[in-house]
């Protein structure tokens, strides 16, 4: 299985969650906090990145569970 981020996408009113470049949604729900929670679970076991766009597509969060190369201090 190839590790990809996982992107939480509008998909015709709805939201789905996708892997990065794959053609097709690997989950969609009615609501954004469920894809969210579903996608976070898939990043968090990948080791990958979770992002989130808003209802215009453009990317609104971030949230990186590899292996950050610039973790943060303190």
């Amino acid at each position: 299985m190839t590790k990809r981020n996982q992107h939480v996408v509008p998909h015709g009113g709805k939201w789905a969650v996708k892997g990065a470049g794959a053609a097709k949604a690997t989950k969609v729900f009615d609501r954004q906090s469920d894809a969210i929670a579903v996608a976070r679970d898939v990043a968090k076991n990948q080791k990958t990145e979770l992002l989130v766009h808003g209802r215009n597509g453009q990317i609104r969060k971030r949230d990186s569970h590899g292996n950050d190369p610039h973790p943060p201090k303190g």
